[in-house]
């Protein structure tokens, strides 16, 4: 099976599969707030229309990347998010990368978005769905980003039954921009980064679910799907 591997102006046409790849650290957030306990997240197009949601909709929280800012309720952090308690909560997320990505194709017939700690269950849930090629698009630095192609490219091992190992795609993403750019924030002590930013991207398979993407009532709406557990032997 064919994949490709793009970036987001690089999207010409509407793919039938799309696994947006955002790893440091949009749909990794994403992960950790499902986990704990968030219902849905409401992908926003520009920071504006995040806090108007979160206006217009009674409980809902706003999130976005880099420091805090007046209106957002948290900060597109997985060392800060894996604190929270998001029990039946709705999140409106909006970042520079992922969400972009994200809503770019956004009226494909699948959208999944994407990182290391779904890698697995999103190759499952593809392999399951078995609707053909994927399109894969690495969001961050003009689809150049190592840690999301390093990425995709471990999803698209394990979608063809692969058996990879993920060590040397982890190593690529640690050794990323991106991963350098998060621990020099770190270091310098600047607002929406977490020390644990870094490892908590690089985890594999930490969570069972993956996250599909579809619009209700004209909004994108990331939501998990949990995959039964794979049986002994299963690839």
């Amino acid at each position: 099976m064919d994949h490709r591997f793009v970036g987001i102006p690089e999207l010409t046409d509407v793919p039938r599969v799309a696994v947006v790849v955002d790893v440091m650290r949009a749909f990794t957030v994403a992960a950790w707030a499902f986990s704990r306990g968030a219902e849905k997240i409401v992908l926003a197009p520009s920071d504006a229309e995040a806090l108007a949601l979160k206006e217009n909709c009674s409980g809902w929280l706003a999130l976005k990347d880099g420091a805090p800012a007046t209106g957002f309720d948290t900060v597109n952090s997985p060392g800060l998010i894996r604190s929270l308690d998001l029990a039946g909560r709705t999140l409106v997320q909006k970042t520079t990368a992922g969400t972009v990505g994200a809503l770019a194709v956004s009226s494909a017939p699948l959208v999944l978005c994407a990182s290391f700690v779904v890698a697995g269950a999103t190759a499952r849930f593809l392999k399951m769905d078995g609707s053909g090629p994927v399109t894969f698009v690495i969001t961050g630095d003009d689809g150049q980003a190592a840690e999301d192609l390093a990425c995709a490219e471990y999803i698209g091992q394990r979608l063809a039954g692969v058996d990879a190992e993920a060590a040397p795609f982890l190593h690529r993403a640690r050794t990323s921009w991106a991963a350098t750019d998060l621990d020099d924030g770190v270091r310098r002590g600047y607002q929406g980064v977490h020390p644990d930013d870094v490892d908590l991207c690089l985890q594999v398979d930490r969570f069972p679910f993956t996250m599909v993407a579809s619009q209700e009532d004209s909004l994108t709406v990331l939501r998990p799907v949990a995959l039964p557990e794979e049986s002994a032997g299963a690839s």
